[in-house]
C-alpha cells in the first residue's frame, strides 16, 4: 500500500481519448434523447431512492443524472453531459435533453467537418460567435405570451398531459407574470393546485389566545398596521409609543418579531380581557435569509424595518412607522397577508433588481430563494400539490410538472418560438443557405468557419430529426414541405405537429417552445461540446485490478 499520497494516472491522447469521449457520449445521448418530443418513450430506471427500486420517467434530467460508466475516460463524457442538462435545469428550468442532443450532433457534426487542415481553436470560437448570433435572432423571433399560449406551453412540457396543463396555466393566470409557483408532493392521489393572493410566511400566532375565528384555528383582522422587527420585544413599554396610538383608535396590530414571552402574555390577556385586535408571529427563515425577507415585507407593506443590524431602536417607533395591509390571515403554520392596489414603483424596482441578481446566481438555492422574494413582493404565490397512485407514479408525474412549472417562467420572462425544434432548424436552413456573417456568404469565409458553420447547420436540425424518429417518422420527408426565406431570417412557423399528425402554423396549433429553455440549451450544449472537441489529452485515475490467485 502506497502511503506518500502518490496516486497512479492513466493518460489518453488525440483520437484515442476522443474516441472514448464520444464513446460515453453516444451512450448517453442514446438513453435520454428516447424521451424527447410528444412520443417518445419512458425509461426504466433502478433507484434505490423509491418503492420497488424502480423510478419511471420522461425527464431527460432525471435519465442523465442516473447514468455512470465502468470506464474512467467515458464517465468524464457523462459527467460533462450531466454539466450540460444540470445547468440548463437551473437556468431555465427545462430543455435538458434538448441540450444533451444538441451537445452530441455538435461533437458528431466535428468530428466530420474538422480535419488535420484546420485551426480547432479558430473552428471553437466561430461556433460561438454563430451561437450568439443564433440567440439574438431567436429573441429577435419571439413573440409575448397570452393566456391561450401559456396553457400550451404548460401543456407540451408536461407531455402533453391536458389535465395538468390546465393546472399549472391556471395558477399561473392566478398569481400573474411576477408571482411565483412551486411544486410539492399531495398527501393524497389527488393533484391540485393552491393559490395565495397575497404574502405568505411560514410562521403561525405565537399563542392560541390570539384565534379569533374558532372554526378555523385562525386569527383574520381587516385593515390591519403592522410592524415589522428583527430585534427582540422583552418589555411591553417598548411598544408604548403605538401600542397608545392603536389602542385610542379602536385599530388592529400585527406585529412581525420576537417577543418574550411576557410579552406575548401580555398582548395575549388583553385580546381576551379587553377585546383588542392583536396578533404577533415570529420572523420568517433565518440568518441572512431572514434578513432580506424581512426587508421585503417591510417594504410591501410599507413599514419601516426596524432591525439590530442597522442599530435602531424600537423605542423611538412611531405610528408613521407602521405599515398597512387589508387584512390578514394567521394560522398555526402560516401566515398570508393581503394588501390590494397597485405595486408601487419602488417594489417594481426591487423586483427588477431581484431577477438581475438571479439571471447571476448559478446555485439552485439560492436561485429559489429569489423566486420567493420576488413572489413576497408581487403579491402571487401559488403550489402545486402532485398526487399519485403509487410512489413510482407520483415521482414521474411531479418531474413532468416540475418541468412544466419552469418552462412556463421562463416563457413568460423571454417570451416563445415555434416548438419542436422547428426555430432552430430553420435557423440553420437559413445560416447554411445565406451564412448572414457580416454581408459575407458562404464561399467567401476562411475554411476554419466555413467549418464552424457546418457543423451548426447539422447540429440545429437534431432536435427536430430526434422528435420525428421518435414518433417513427422520416423527418426528410416531413419537412419537405417547408421553406426558409433566405434573404431576411423570419420564423415562416409551418412545421409539423407530431402529436396530431398535421401541418400547420406550429404557434396557432400551440406547439411552442420558451426561448430561455432552447437558449440554455444552445449555450450549455456548445460550452460542453466545443470543450470535447479541442481536448487532446485526458487524465485519469488508474484503475488497478488485482487478479486473483489461482
Amino acid at each position: 500500500m502506497n502511503n506518500s499520497g502518490y496516486v497512479p494516472k492513466d493518460i489518453c491522447f488525440d483520437d484515442e481519448g476522443r474516441n472514448k469521449l464520444i464513446k460515453g457520449i453516444t451512450t448517453i445521448s442514446k438513453a435520454v434523447k428516447s424521451t424527447l418530443g410528444p412520443r417518445g418513450k419512458t425509461v426504466l430506471i433502478e433507484s434505490p431512492q423509491h418503492t420497488n427500486n424502480i423510478t419511471i420517467t420522461k425527464d431527460g434530467v432525471t435519465v442523465a443524472r442516473s447514468i455512470e460508466l465502468i470506464d474512467p475516460v467515458e464517465n468524464l463524457a457523462i459527467q460533462m453531459m450531466k454539466d450540460a442538462a444540470n445547468r440548463t435545469a437551473n437556468s431555465a428550468g427545462d430543455g435538458t435533453t434538448t441540450a444533451i442532443v444538441l451537445t452530441e450532433a455538435i461533437i458528431m457534426a466535428g468530428q466530420k467537418y474538422i480535419t488535420k487542415d484546420h485551426n480547432v481553436t479558430e473552428v471553437v470560437r466561430y461556433v460561438n460567435e454563430y451561437k450568439d448570433k443564433i440567440i439574438k435572432l431567436l429573441k429577435k423571433e419571439s413573440q409575448k405570451i397570452s393566456k391561450r399560449k401559456l396553457l400550451d406551453v404548460a401543456t407540451i412540457s408536461a407531455n402533453n398531459d391536458k389535465v395538468l396543463g390546465k393546472i399549472i396555466a391556471d395558477a399561473y393566470n392566478k398569481v400573474g407574470r411576477d408571482g411565483v409557483v412551486t411544486v410539492e408532493r399531495s398527501q393524497t392521489a389527488d393533484t391540485y393546485a393552491e393559490v395565495t393572493n397575497g404574502i405568505k410566511i411560514n410562521r403561525g400566532y405565537t399563542s392560541n389566545l390570539f384565534i379569533n375565528n374558532q372554526r378555523k384555528d385562525e386569527c383574520i383582522l381587516e385593515d390591519v398596521s403592522i410592524l415589522v422587527c428583527d430585534s427582540e420585544i422583552s418589555n411591553i413599554l417598548q411598544l408604548e409609543n403605538i401600542l397608545k396610538h392603536i389602542i385610542n383608535k379602536g385599530e388592529k396590530l400585527l406585529i412581525i418579531g420576537n417577543c418574550t414571552t411576557n410579552v406575548i402574555n401580555t398582548l395575549a390577556a388583553n385580546v381576551v380581557r379587553n377585546g383588542l385586535k392583536f396578533c404577533n408571529i415570529l420572523p420568517p427563515q433565518f440568518g441572512y435569509k431572514q434578513h432580506e425577507l424581512m426587508q421585503d415585507i417591510a417594504l410591501a407593506v410599507g413599514a419601516k424595518y426596524f432591525s439590530e443590524k442597522t442599530g435602531d431602536d424600537l423605542s423611538l417607533i412611531t405610528p408613521h412607522d407602521l405599515g398597512k395591509a387589508d387584512k390578514i390571515i394567521v394560522g398555526q403554520d402560516n401566515t398570508v397577508i393581503i394588501k390590494e392596489g397597485e405595486i408601487s414603483n419602488e417594489i417594481k424596482n426591487r423586483i427588477e433588481e431581484l431577477k438581475v441578481q438571479q439571471e447571476n446566481t448559478k446555485d439552485t438555492v439560492a436561485r429559489n430563494f429569489i423566486n420567493e422574494r420576488v413572489a413576497s413582493l408581487a403579491g402571487g404565490i401559488g403550489c402545486i400539490y402532485v398526487g399519485g397512485n403509487s410512489d413510482v407514479e407520483q415521482k414521474e408525474k411531479f418531474d413532468r410538472v416540475d418541468d412544466s412549472v419552469c418552462a412556463v417562467r421562463s416563457a413568460l420572462q423571454e417570451g416563445i418560438v415555434p416548438g419542436g425544434g422547428l426555430a432552430l432548424y430553420e435557423l440553420s436552413d437559413y445560416y447554411w443557405g445565406n451564412c448572414n456573417c457580416g454581408d459575407e456568404t458562404v464561399n467567401q469565409v476562411n475554411q476554419n468557419e466555413k467549418a464552424a458553420l457546418a457543423i451548426l447547420a447539422d447540429a440545429l436540425k437534431a432536435p427536430l430529426h430526434q422528435i420525428l424518429e421518435n414518433a417513427g417518422l422520416d423527418s426528410e420527408h416531413v419537412m419537405s414541405l417547408t421553406d426558409v426565406d433566405q434573404e431576411t431570417f423570419r420564423l415562416d412557423n409551418l412545421g409539423f405537429d407530431v402529436k396530431n399528425e398535421r401541418y400547420g402554423d406550429m404557434l396557432k396549433m400551440g406547439v411552442i417552445d420558451p426561448v430561455k429553455v432552447t437558449k440554455h440549451a444552445l449555450t450549455n450544449a456548445v460550452s460542453v461540446a466545443t470543450t470535447i472537441l479541442s481536448t487532446n489529452a485526458i487524465v485519469t485515475h488508474a484503475r488497478i485490478h488485482e487478479e486473483k490467485e489461482a
